[in-house]
């Protein structure tokens, strides 16, 4: 099926977009050496006071254009410091602390290497035909390390697409660790497959509502008692990992959404967060809230995170639990159904299975939906987003891998009623990559993280060849004649 030229958008990824992130270097060398990070600050301070003035002064000439906030984003990293380094509170000179700060400070091209994977969702009302909406995009920088980076628009009645112009700067927010329910924690840690006895003695210790500072005093007090270091210190570590991995991030009301970055800020993320899929949640009271399920990566290890917010300023993260979360690629359904949160994911790198649960962080069951049959789909089948509600049934717009690791895009139709149960799919691609979007980091490659419909089309972006994005605007009617 081609793309409405007319209506399409192209999106390139900019390496002048930068954003401020913390810089502290490591060891030095053996762990009887003084840390790099403790003698660049000793050499910071042994500069003559003038010579220190005069630095700062070029810095924030160089800075303060490019990066919204700098100062207040150095004061931050400096206060990181003070947790390796608590002989800093010692420093009380403002711009001193300034200078530090920005020393334990890079740029980071966030975007540069790819700008992909999108995901959109309506947001406000619609005026005058036209419907607003917010899509997410898999900002990929050096490292090939992903952020959640965001654009805001409009789709008029005739379907043509809009987006508004970029902020010029962004920002990583400010990012709190609040307290945290016992029963919840418990049902996340024991996931971790830890010692039971070590387990039972962190929860033992706990109130029933904690701090991270709180948790920390409990690790710290179990890492020198009689605990087994072979055991102790690895699973001490994992806990941590774990209780960080819950957290909120709040941005400036007034600011533009596009000026917010969801970046790697914990350890379970630093290597990514990849393909975040949101969707437009609307409960049994009527109520509206945003999720988005993404993936945390560290370079080994992934884990299944939930997003939540109301407003695209504040956002609440945290850490899904069960059996069946373990994979990429869920996909939360826009509604209840019978009662019952419902959500799409992949299991065996293969098919498409559907998830039942009541409660939205905890998933323990799944069923096989549909799998390859076509050529063109013949490795893998997956969804690209959250399925979207029709009069014919739940559109599931979906992913197939063929020969040569080539990626297109088809579609499946699934019962409103029972949505184990598929109604029709699409035998040929919904969408290939033409030869404009063959090239990229990843060769041949057309992907999606979530659509939505407005007025009688189906709105489709998708990111090409993990390299940009573009939108595929078409008849719904069309789409579903086209299903056998």
């Amino acid at each position: 099926m081609s793309k409405t030229t007319e209506h399409s958008l192209s999106i390139e990824p900019d390496s002048n977009r930068v954003i401020a992130r913390p810089f502290f270097p490591g060891s030095a060398g053996s762990d009887t050496e003084p840390s790099r990070l403790a003698s660049i600050v000793d050499r910071i301070l042994a500069w003559p006071e003038g010579d220190r003035a005069r630095l700062l002064t070029e810095v924030r000439e160089r800075s303060r254009t490019r990066y919204a906030q700098v100062e207040a984003t150095w004061l931050r990293h400096f206060e990181l410091a003070r947790g390796p380094l608590p002989w800093l509170d010692q420093v009380a000179d403002g711009d001193l602390r300034l200078l530090i700060g920005a020393f334990l400070t890079q740029g980071y091209a966030y975007e540069a290497v790819a700008l992909t994977n999108p995901s959109m969702v309506p947001f406000g009302e619609s005026n005058g035909g036209a419907l607003s909406f917010i899509m997410s995009a898999r900002a990929i920088g050096e490292g090939h390390v992903s952020s959640i980076a965001f654009f805001t628009g409009s789709v008029d009645a005739a379907g043509a697409v809009d987006l508004d112009p970029r902020s010029e700067h962004v920002s990583n927010g400010t990012r709190e660790f609040g307290w945290v329910e016992k029963e919840s924690f418990a049902v996340q840690i024991e996931e971790l497959d830890l010692p039971a006895q070590l387990i039972g003695r962190v929860l033992e210790s706990l109130d029933d509502r904690f701090s991270k500072d709180d948790l920390n005093r409990v690790l710290n007090e179990l890492s020198e008692s009689d605990v087994e270091p072979a055991d102790g210190i690895d699973s001490i570590r994992r806990v941590r990992w774990l209780a960080a991995s819950n957290y909120e991030i709040s941005f400036d009301a007034s600011s533009p959404i596009s000026e917010h970055l969801l970046s790697p800020g914990i350890p379970i993320e630093s290597n990514g967060m990849e393909d975040a899929r949101f969707v437009r949640f609307v409960d049994d009271d009527g109520s509206v809230i945003y999720y988005a399920t993404y993936t945390a990566f560290d370079g080994r290890l992934i884990l299944p995170q939930l997003i939540e917010t109301t407003d695209f300023h504040h956002f609440r993260i945290g850490t899904l639990t069960g059996p069946t979360v373990h994979h990429k690629g869920m996909a939360l359904f826009p509604r209840k159904v019978e009662g019952e949160y419902l959500s799409l994911s992949r299991h065996d790198h293969e098919k498409t299975f559907l998830m039942r649960s009541d409660d939205i962080h905890t998933w323990s069951n799944a069923e096989v939906l549909f799998g390859p049959e076509r050529a063109w789909e013949l490795i893998q089948t997956g969804n690209c987003g959250s399925p979207i509600e029709t009069e014919a049934g739940w559109l599931v717009i979906t992913h197939g891998v063929g020969a040569m690791r080539r990626y297109v895009l088809g579609a499946v139709l699934l019962d409103l009623d029972e949505p184990a149960k598929v109604l029709a799919r699409l035998d040929q691609p919904l969408l290939e990559p033409e030869p404009t979007e063959t090239a990229g980091y990843v060769p041949d490659v057309v992907y999606s993280c979530g659509s939505m419909v407005h007025n009688g089309f189906l709105v489709l972006p998708y990111g090409y060849s993990d390299h940009g994005i573009r939108v595929m605007v078409t008849q719904l009617g069309q789409v579903l004649d086209r299903m056998t």
